[in-house]
């Protein structure tokens, strides 16, 4: 009976050992992969073309920041000459009109009443000039026969002179009526834009009140302000890139036109006006901010988001050799119009660096373009 009790005490500790060196097998394996995951420098980082930015030389624009707006250069205020009320406004804001369109109508029923007043005396005033002809012809026949004196000859002729004078006063009035009544009807100087309608029907139009605005829109031009300290910098003819609000992410171009020969006393700035080059925009009265370009040279350039401060360090990442390098850089001025900055030191031309790097890379560590590598990670994706 002893015998046979033996094997049945060996049988559970051999599945107890064989249990614990199985535990231990996966356990190393673990531990094996922890210490591959836990040194990413040994991951092949895969990088795609557009995950990456030539340094080249570009053109670095520097000169004087210039404010203002966009205003059309052709553009008519259109007042009231007549005092009377507003009948009809037949335009509304941002209604094209052509040359001559009307746009506001006045009550003319005074300015008629003056005119038939003025055309009845024009008639009187002809009609007694006639008579006083007559007589004075008359007058100057009989005086050469003797049958009249000197001075009723000349009575006739300051008849005939003050009749003559009358006429010239009634075609005048007349001449003035038929303006008044022209100017109750409020017509489009030129081709445009309504851009502001001032009036309604039923209104008041007070003489020199406010009616309705044109404007063109093909003539719109940026007018801008720059400081005192530097008009000397600026001349006709001078190239011009400047950002409008409205128009996120495009930049626009222009000439130097005209610049004002005298400041503004209270703010100390000349206006500059700049003529659009290329494409313009649609709206009028819209803010915009730009540089005059002074001087332009070629310089290498970097943009913001291909870099990373560290305090008082600035890092880029360097991609060589399929191996990207942490890299300290300098920087200089920035460049308004196209926000890259100068590379004072640090990278040369041609160099390949991360677009838009992130914390998680590793100095030294391998990679690859495309599915050429066997990667297990994946470069950031560029800033849109």
């Amino acid at each position: 009976m002893r015998r046979l009790s033996q094997p049945r005490l060996l049988l559970p500790a051999l599945l107890l050992i064989t249990a614990l060196l199985t535990f231990l097998f996966i356990l190393s394996g673990c531990n094996k992969n922890s210490s591959t995951a836990d040194d990413p420098g040994k991951e092949v980082l895969l990088i795609a073309p557009q995950d990456l930015f030539s340094i080249q030389p570009n053109p670095f624009a520097s000169g004087p920041s210039i404010t203002g707006s966009i205003q059309p250069e052709e553009k008519a205020d259109l007042r009231a000459e007549v005092s009377s009320v507003v009948l009809q406004v037949l335009k509304e804001n941002g209604d094209a009109v052509k040359k001559g369109d009307l746009l506001v109508l006045l009550d003319d029923t005074a300015i008629r009443d003056s005119l038939i007043s003025a055309q009845e005396s024009e008639r009187a005033a002809g009609l007694s000039l006639a008579q006083a002809e007559r007589q004075y012809e008359r007058y100057k026949k009989l005086k050469a026969s003797g049958m009249v004196s000197t001075q009723s000859l000349e009575d006739a002729e300051t008849k005939r002179n003050v009749e003559q004078s009358n006429l010239a006063d009634a075609k005048a009035r007349m001449v003035l009526a038929r303006q008044q009544l022209q100017r109750t009807e409020i017509r489009a100087p030129f081709a445009g834009i309504v851009s502001d309608r001032k009036v309604s029907k039923g209104d008041t139009a007070q003489l020199g009140k406010e009616l309705i605005k044109v404007i063109d829109p093909s003539s719109l031009r940026f007018e801008g302000l720059v400081s005192a300290d530097t008009v000397n910098h600026i001349k006709a003819g001078q190239k011009v890139s400047f950002r409008i609000n409205g128009y996120p992410g495009k930049i626009f171009n222009g000439l130097v036109k005209q610049i004002n020969p005298q400041a503004n006393p209270i703010t100390r700035q000349v206006e500059v006006l700049v003529a659009f080059t290329g494409t313009q925009p649609d709206v009028s009265g819209l803010y915009a901010e730009g540089q005059v370009e002074a001087s332009n040279e070629t310089m290498l350039m970097i943009p913001d988001a291909a870099f990373v401060r560290n305090g008082d360090k600035v890092i880029a990442w360097k991609f060589k050799d399929n191996v990207i390098r942490k890299t300290d850089i300098k920087l200089g001025s920035r460049d308004k119009r196209s926000g890259y900055y100068i590379v004072q030191s640090g990278l040369q031309n041609g160099d390949l660096i991360l677009r838009s790097p992130n914390t998680t890379l590793v100095d030294g560590q391998k990679a690859g373009m495309g599915n050429k590598a066997s990667a297990t990670t994946s470069a950031p994706q560029p800033a849109q």
